[in-house]
């Protein structure tokens, strides 16, 4: 049977009952298009926190610890020997010839690296004490590996080289204190080193971990708040492509022997949970186009109902069950079809209306619009998953109408 005779009965039952086809259509148009606004909210939201999350933190940190104690030489030279409890001999911490660690790195990584010193301080000030993370900082290299410079809300990251002691503090800490650019704290040392310190700039993040905990200083500082001159501990590298990073981490510790962490390792938990809010997403989304669907069965069911008497007389012509079940599918896919069309339509707007949307920030006493993210990707799955319930809910009353035999249909008909 010719495809396009099929495809002509079938237009002339979708046109034949113009109402309920607009339904069906419309019901198949707003699963699709609330399904793609659904879809862009939740992965722009997604992508959004990322984007800070990556933002504020080196693609790659590597540190001066290893994730295992070495082999030592009795065990290499005698199987059956187990040690532990080793002395670590090497009491000095710190990454070994750093200036040439970073050299080979930069000969290969698509991207670049810094050195910097981590350590943790006691701010005095106001007759309470807060713990803090001291990251000691060469500014000149810094600007290669991290946002800071542009996270800056008073002062430059330049100026930790203009006044003695210098620190750079988050927002959230500022207001905490009650200090600002110009004032001095009172920083102390895990080896009891006490430094009086000016705040000459003020950062903000967008973490509030980060804001409130962190606070950035010249190396040399750091290193004095540690106790130990001349000392690195950590380098920090920036990737050209951040979500390569878990691989770069790898081939790093490979070659240099240090415990390297990527920003997906250290937020691992944070991920997993992306993770469990996508599946949940996609349920609700599928449950969404699934239920669309059912309006596309009801209109089906009723056409072959009304058309028993033309399903036998078709049959009885001679016509093949597979041809007339055939043209009930052909009728789902053409509403289908178009309902996703407009469904299309419907999404992008519902996605440029809410993407106009600011949401007021009480803690930071800024507006900030929704992420709405847009991708071809979520046009093509929605009306693929929807045609396909479509077509798979007139299947089953198609199937059952051209089961049933001719003569009994006319009999029933008189």
């Amino acid at each position: 049977m010719p495809a396009n005779l099929l495809v002509d009965i079938a237009w002339t039952h979708v046109t034949s009952r113009v109402r309920q086809t607009l339904v069906g259509m419309a019901g198949v148009a707003m699963g699709v298009g609330f399904t793609i606004m659904m879809a862009g909210l939740m992965e722009g939201s997604q992508i959004d926190f990322l984007r800070q999350l990556v933002d504020t933190m080196p693609h790659v940190t590597v540190q001066d610890d290893r994730r295992s104690v070495p082999i030592q030489p009795a065990e290499q030279e005698y199987g059956a020997v187990q040690m532990s409890n080793v002395a670590n001999l090497n009491s000095r911490p710190g990454i070994r010839y750093p200036e040439s660690v970073m050299a080979s790195l930069r000969s290969w990584i698509p991207g670049d690296v810094a050195p910097s010193v981590r350590t943790t301080a006691i701010i005095d000030h106001g007759g309470g004490r807060l713990g803090v993370t001291l990251t000691g900082i060469d500014p000149r290299q810094e600007i290669r590996v991290s946002k800071l410079a542009s996270q800056m809300r008073e002062g430059q990251i330049g100026d930790l080289s203009r006044a003695p002691n210098a620190i750079i503090i988050g927002q959230a800490l500022a207001e905490k204190l009650a200090v600002k650019a110009g004032d001095t704290l009172l920083l102390i040392g895990g080896q009891g080193v006490q430094v009086t310190s000016t705040v000459v700039g003020v950062f903000r993040s967008g973490l509030k971990r980060v804001d409130e905990g962190q606070i950035y200083s010249l190396i040399n500082l750091a290193q004095l708040m540690m106790g130990q001159s001349g000392v690195i501990n950590e380098l920090r590298l920036r990737l050209n492509d951040p979500l390569i990073a878990q691989k770069i981490a790898t081939q790093v510790e490979g070659q240099t022997g240090y415990k390297s962490v990527s920003w997906q390792e250290a937020n691992s938990d944070l991920l997993s949970s992306f993770s469990v809010r996508d599946f949940i997403v996609l349920t609700v989304m599928g449950a969404m186009l699934l239920t669309s669907s059912f309006a596309t069965y009801n209109i089906i069911s009723t056409i072959t109902h009304e058309k028993r008497q033309d399903i036998a007389i078709m049959k009885s012509l001679g016509m093949r069950e597979t041809s007339v079940r055939r043209i009930f599918i052909f009728e789902a896919a053409i509403i289908g079809v178009v309902g996703i069309l407009a469904g299309w339509v419907i999404g992008y707007l519902l996605c440029y209306g809410w993407s106009k949307i600011t949401i007021y920030n009480t803690l930071t006493g800024t507006t900030v619009p929704l992420s709405i993210y847009y991708s071809p990707t979520h046009y093509l799955v929605a009306g693929g998953i929807s045609l396909l319930c479509c077509t798979g809910a007139a299947f089953f009353p198609a199937r059952k109408a051209t089961r049933v035999h001719p003569v009994e249909i006319i009999r029933g008909a008189s």
